[in-house]
């Protein structure tokens, strides 16, 4: 490892550190809400050709279980899957308002704090009855539509395109720091890399209702990515930051394949078109609170030109993932989709059947679907709070996801701890009983001290393999160790959904309480994202709005002019 790789690390590092909730000390935010300078959740591109998408009609088929153990139809590359693909991933699922205030979007996506930090690019060959020509295209969710943000020669698409399946799309994500710095302070940079792993999962998710697959391209810098979409325009704290770049195809015949090049970062930068762009990003705030250790970490953290990696999983797909432990359920794989909602508290009282909660851990698990999109070996284990699994004694749990992963978390782990394999649980799922007893007060005492870690079914902690991680792979692997635990709370969104519960990502934690519960006392594993599930109670006092109310709306007001 080079000395810049090394600064790079420490600067990481003490990232990490500052950030991290401590009873006695919060991380550094502003520490109340300027609401005069809120961040609108909306970017557009003033001067951009507006393209409107159809907003399609629901489907019974696939069912969410078809998802996991068939392989849906091949959906054409038209205007129809375009439409479908963002309408079910990154649009708007609702609108809630109380009374005697202004109403606010929910979307298909989750994000901390509801406040959209991503940005999504779709970038495209020709689509029948959408686009004759190639390029690059924001996606604008307020009216579920695409800006043009410049065109490609069909020379130039070609060039991009070599070696990939034929179709294919290309979607691209970014981040816009500010919109949660506005609230989180510093520790913002954290949650803005979990919403771009749910949104990966969105994107995975919707794919798959199309017979499309989605996997997650390495080796193109950010400086790169940057330059393909257009943000590298772009300046100041409300600009951009490149992300990931995904690549998507119709489902292949055989399981496990992915047939996207493993390019080297300069192979990936030749590809690149030479364009001009059109239309300028709207003014999201009047003014602003500068962070600059977000700025910072960023920096160390960005995916250079200089480095590859070889994207291959370390952990080979167990078969008996594909087991189903329930009878097929039908629930239409758009609808578990498009009700997804975060809970804003738990009930206390629901519980869950046993196999549920296996099929809900079964889900998580590497080497298929949808975890199948990331290029590299998992890094990430669940601690897992059971309070109201039936037949299933309460107490702190452990799901190694990875076998390779399972002695170095015994050598960490607390000497005392039970290590004892719970009635009734799959082969394939490594799932161990660490602690038996009521495990509520931990959990809330953990979580901030909020009972929706307490009162639910279970939550639990992602604890990922970091110090090793960052070492072998290099700084850029801090986000991508965020992006895991974004998918797999997407994952537990959606099971949550289909079982008939709910389910809540939680942002705020005391890191080093629950690695005093574990018994680590390093920095090798560090816990980064939080998760809840249980009964949801309802506030009734909210009114639900249809997501597109408001382009109906308009259209009604243009009739009468």
């Amino acid at each position: 490892m080079t000395p810049a790789e090394h600064e790079k690390l420490r600067l990481i590092s003490d990232y990490h550190e500052r950030t991290k909730h401590r009873p006695a000390r919060y991380a550094t935010s502003l520490g109340y809400m300027d609401w005069s300078n809120q961040p609108s959740p909306f970017r557009t591109f003033a001067g951009a050709e507006q393209i409107d998408l159809p907003h399609p009609l629901p489907r019974a088929t696939p069912t969410y279980d078809d998802l996991f153990f068939s392989r849906p139809a091949v959906s054409r590359l038209d205007r129809d899957l375009i439409g479908r693909l963002f309408f079910h991933s990154l649009a708007l699922s609702a609108w809630k308002q109380a009374s005697g205030t202004s109403p606010w979007s929910l979307r298909i996506n989750p994000s901390s704090g509801n406040l959209h930090p991503t940005e999504a690019y779709l970038i495209t060959g020709p689509i029948p009855g959408l686009v004759a020509e190639p390029g690059v295209f924001h996606y604008a969710p307020y009216r579920h539509r695409l800006e043009r943000r410049c065109r490609l020669s069909d020379q130039q698409w070609s060039d991009l395109g070599k070696g990939l399946p034929d179709p294919c799309l290309l979607i691209a994500l970014t981040s816009i720091y500010w919109r949660e710095s506005w609230k989180y302070g510093e520790r913002a940079f954290r949650y803005c890399n979990h919403d771009v792993g749910h949104a990966i999962g969105a994107v995975v998710f919707s794919g798959r209702t199309l017979g499309w697959d989605a996997r997650v391209i390495e080796n193109l810098a950010d400086e790169d990515l940057g330059s393909l979409v257009g943000i590298h325009l772009q300046a100041g704290i409300e600009a951009e930051h490149a992300d990931c770049l995904l690549a998507m195809y119709p489902t292949e015949a055989r399981p496990g394949t992915y047939p996207v090049p493993d390019l080297s970062p300069e192979d990936w930068r030749i590809r690149l078109p030479s364009v001009t762009f059109t239309g300028e990003p709207n003014l999201l705030s009047r003014d602003h609170h500068d962070w600059p250790v977000i700025e910072e970490v960023s920096r160390a953290s960005r995916r250079g030109r200089s480095e590859r990696r070889t994207s291959h999983p370390r952990s080979a797909p167990s078969p008996a993932i594909a087991r189903a432990l329930l009878e097929k359920r039908w629930q239409p794989a758009e609808q578990i989709i498009r009700q997804r909602r975060s809970a804003v508290a738990m009930d206390d009282s629901t519980s869950l059947d046993r196999t549920s909660f296996y099929q809900m851990l079964q889900r998580t698990l590497p080497g298929r679907f949808p975890l199948n999109c990331l290029p590299w070996p998992p890094r990430v284990a669940l601690a897992i709070f059971v309070h109201r699994v039936d037949s299933l004694a309460p107490g702190l749990y452990l799901l190694v996801r990875d076998p390779a992963q399972g002695d170095a978390l015994r050598r960490l782990l607390k000497p005392e701890f039970e290590w004892q394999e719970p009635e009734g649980c799959p082969r394939n799922l490594r799932l161990y009983r660490l602690l038996t007893g009521d495990a509520r007060h931990a959990a809330r005492q953990i979580s901030c001290h909020q009972d929706i870690a307490a009162d639910g079914v279970f939550s639990l902690g992602m604890l990922a393999e970091l110090g090793e991680t960052l070492t072998l792979e290099g700084p850029d692997f801090y986000r991508r160790l965020f992006w895991e635990t974004g998918l797999i709370g997407q994952i537990l969104y959606l099971e949550a959904e289909a079982a008939g519960v709910r389910g809540t990502g939680i942002g705020c934690f005391f890191d080093d309480l629950m690695h005093d519960l574990l018994g680590i006392t390093d920095r090798s594993w560090q816990s980064l994202y939080h998760f809840t599930v249980g009964g949801p109670v309802e506030d009734k006092r909210l009114k639900t709005i249809p997501p597109y109310d408001h382009i109906l709306s308009d259209s009604r007001a243009d009739i009468h002019r």
